[in-house]
């Protein structure tokens, strides 16, 4: 599996410049809240995944007052080869990704070379927003372990994209043109449901798996995918609602309105749930998309822990500890406003750690 052995941050978030050494087992962050712990998780997750585990532009990511942001790692490969990666972004939403200095033609190029799986306080929004979250966490996940599947979603995404421009620009569009645009993303929509069907269906009962050994409780739960075209193909479902397409100025179909509830007992875990409920979901959910991936990959993902005991009673805590302390996992960083709470727990399980106090985006390693 990759390891991240050295990271050099530049202006990124609230951190002016900072190179750090890890250890391939655990890292332990700790400071007080707002000094910079999730900024260098999140420099992590952009450098392998192109962008930022939030959904805010990369402008947003910039230090202020600077133009461009850097985050340059070297990892030891799976195959026992060293590679060096690099991502930079500036205000002007210029990107670019290196490998060992080259620069890569396309970002889908990296996407997946390093697996990473990121839990937060940021994952609530899955369960109280909008089903965009939702689809923004699967094709996250779908989009690291297969490269077609991510290049169906960005084709039918650009062609989404023109045929609601072509709907809103016009006052009487070329009904011509819109069936060559339903015919192009119907295979696409088709390739995306199957991928997604599929997703949902190995992820339940891993959900159901991680959900109990945390929460220690009997509750259901499980996941529901819903898509429009559980209702037919989506040529024919455009064809069916074109007169609705061409009053309302949008497309009304597609893949881009699927959505996945999250259930209890039946009901939405958004509604039913406690706190502890629906945190005890959440990072099931996190749990089981690290070992879909790892069981997909043949090794495992770097884990990020941001402020994962956030809400968890101690039951819950040693719970979650004792999934981490097993030999399944590779290399992971916890943050942790709770340095004395953190160290004791990770005292016990390993020798292979390594402590980071934080202050004001800066990272000092802590000899224990």
């Amino acid at each position: 599996m990759p390891s991240l052995k050295r990271l050099v941050i530049q202006d990124f978030r609230n951190i002016a410049f900072q190179e750090l050494s890890f250890s391939e087992g655990i890292n332990c962050i700790s400071g007080n809240n707002g000094e910079g712990k999730t900024n260098l998780l999140d420099a992590i997750y952009t450098l392998a995944m192109t962008k930022s585990a939030f959904p805010v532009p990369d402008k947003f990511n910039v230090r202020h007052g600077q133009e461009a942001f850097a985050v340059g790692g070297t990892f030891a490969m799976e195959d026992g080869t060293t590679a060096r990666f690099a991502i930079k972004a500036n205000l002007e939403g210029e990107k670019k990704v290196f490998r060992d200095d080259k620069p890569l033609k396309r970002l889908s190029e990296h996407i997946g070379t390093l697996p990473v799986v990121m839990v937060s306080p940021g994952d609530s929004t899955l369960v109280s927003e909008s089903g965009e979250e939702r689809r923004r966490f699967v094709n996250g996940v779908l989009s690291q372990m297969d490269s077609e599947y991510l290049a169906a979603i960005q084709s039918y995404n650009r062609l989404l994209l023109q045929r609601n421009r072509l709907l809103k620009d016009n006052v009487t569009p070329d009904e011509g043109l819109l069936a060559v645009f339903d015919a192009r993303m119907a295979p696409l929509a088709e390739a995306i449901h199957s991928a997604r069907a599929a997703f949902t269906k190995a992820l339940n009962p891993v959900v159901q798996h991680y959900y109990h050994l945390i929460s220690g409780g009997n509750e259901p739960v499980s996941i529901r995918y819903e898509s429009d075209l559980a209702n037919g193909p989506l040529d024919k479902l455009l064809a069916a609602r074109r007169d609705k397409d061409l009053a309302l100025r949008y497309t009304s179909a597609g893949i881009q309105r699927d959505d996945f509830l999250f259930e209890m007992d039946g009901y939405p875990v958004r509604r039913c749930g406690s706190q502890g409920q629906q945190k005890s979901f959440l990072v099931a959910l996190k749990f089981a998309q690290y070992s879909i991936m790892k069981d997909g990959y043949g090794f495992a993902p770097t884990l990020l822990l941001d402020d994962v005991f956030d809400k968890l009673d101690m039951g819950r805590i040693s719970n979650l500890i004792a999934l981490v302390a097993g030999k399944e996992f590779g290399q992971i960083f916890i943050t942790d406003s709770n340095k004395v709470r953190l160290s004791g727990i990770v005292d016990a399980l390993t020798e292979d750690r390594a402590y980071f106090d934080t202050v004001g985006g800066t990272f000092r390693r802590i000899d224990v």
